[in-house]
């Protein structure tokens, strides 16, 4: 223990007390795999590509100028400062800068990043999308592209202004972040224009959530009370079914985009029908057209069409109600948008808290999820459940079970609404 009057050696900083700590650490490593870590440790601080006799050489080169630069001061020089004066003078670093490691971290983000909705930017968009198809050719493994625009975004500055245009631009890039997984990637590579890049994924599957991200999107413009009627389209392009190289694979993405918008909103916009008036109602054939900006969706259940904005309230059927597990009480829900088929996947749900009981996800939906059971089941008021689904991680909800009935090869189908 040091006496009370003895000086305290200073505090090394956290980068010469992780330097330090490497070096002891390499001194026990053999020469290949010690070159091995060198060549990774000084590609990621100098972005240099040097073999591992180099990196092994500057190393110690830089244990011997410190050992100089000590004598030479009268005081221990730090091994970070004698790494960057071994790094300037062998000629590796023909600028050298001195920054702040933050204030670097900070330019390297705001050169890939778009200033207004946060998501990366064109750049790195193509640099991404080149090193994910390099990794899905090396694996074998699928990549899909999606690329999405703002339907009628430009009558929003027109209508609203370019502030409100702004924020219709955040909800796109808010919709994106919260239907994405984390191995996902989204960019703004355009005034209205997004990509997303999706590996791991095949063509159905990000039709399937593409089909997700528009659902969202339309639940994210609510709060802002447009006067237009603004919906996001998606072309689609997966590897190796549409191409192996980045352009062909953009190309066939943007003539499918090109081609759901043509079809979706080919006619052009009507205006908005005026109010009824009692005194003479419009006749069918006066009557304007209102435009409807996607087909209209198919309910996986009733095989009818839904409306996109006002879906109808759900009654359950006399014969759903009989054929209701006992204990399962039907209530009349109003789902809040379309649901997604989920057939053709693996797609399932692990019931209760410790997960023992499965059942089959049958649709998904904003607002709840379709699920199928081999037999009648007494389910409770609400159940914990955790939901496997493609395309995202598994998520633990809480479910409210609203109606049931038996399908005709004799299991049931139990629809659920999400509880926060």
């Amino acid at each position: 223990m040091s006496s009370p009057g003895a000086s305290v050696p200073p505090r090394l900083p956290v980068e010469d007390a992780y330097l330090e700590l490497l070096s002891e650490t390499l001194e026990g490593l053999d020469a290949p795999a010690r070159g091995q870590f060198l060549r990774r440790y000084f590609r990621a601080i100098t972005h240099l590509e040097l073999s591992e006799t180099q990196c092994t050489q500057l190393w110690d080169d830089m244990l011997v100028r410190r050992r100089e630069l000590s004598s030479g001061v009268g005081r221990a020089v730090s091994l970070h400062t004698a790494l960057t004066d071994v790094l300037a003078s062998s000629g590796f670093f023909r600028v050298p800068i001195l920054i702040e490691y933050e204030e670097l971290k900070t330019l390297q983000l705001n050169a890939v990043t778009d200033p207004l909705t946060n998501l990366y930017n064109r750049r790195l968009f193509t640099e991404t999308f080149e090193k994910e198809l390099n990794r899905a050719r090396r694996y074998g493994l699928p990549l899909a592209l999606a690329l999405l625009d703002l339907h009628r975004f430009k009558e929003v500055n027109d209508m609203h202004g370019h502030p409100r245009g702004d924020d219709v631009l955040r909800a796109a890039a808010s919709t994106l972040k919260k239907a994405l997984r984390t191995s996902d990637s989204a960019f703004r590579i355009g005034g209205d224009e997004f990509a997303v890049l999706l590996p791991q994924t095949d063509a159905a599957q990000a039709l399937a959530l593409s089909r997700r991200i528009e659902a969202v999107f339309a639940e994210m413009l609510r709060p802002l009370h447009l006067g237009v009627a603004v919906s996001m389209d998606h072309g689609v392009a997966t590897f190796p079914q549409d191409g192996e190289q980045t352009d062909p694979l953009i190309r066939v993405a943007d003539e499918r985009l090109y081609r759901l918008k043509h079809s979706n909103h080919g006619k052009p916009a009507a205006a908005e029908a005026p109010p009824p008036q009692p005194e003479s109602p419009p006749s069918a054939a006066s009557a304007p057209v209102r435009e409807t900006p996607a087909p209209a969706p198919v309910s996986t259940e009733s095989k009818r069409t839904l409306e996109r904005t006002e879906p109808p309230v759900r009654e359950p059927s006399a014969e759903a109600e009989s054929a209701a597990p006992a204990g399962l009480r039907l209530h009349p829900v109003q789902r809040k948008a379309e649901r997604v088929s989920m057939s053709g996947t693996n797609a399932y749900a692990l019931l209760g808290d410790p997960g023992t009981k499965r059942a089959r996800v049958v649709d998904l939906g904003f607002g709840g999820v379709a699920l199928e059971l081999e037999g009648p089941e007494e389910l409770p008021e609400n159940i914990l459940a955790v939901l496997h689904v493609p395309i995202l991680p598994p998520v633990r909800v809480s479910l409210k079970p609203v109606w049931s009935r038996r399908t005709v090869e004799g299991s049931y189908r139990v629809g659920c609404t999400f509880v926060s």
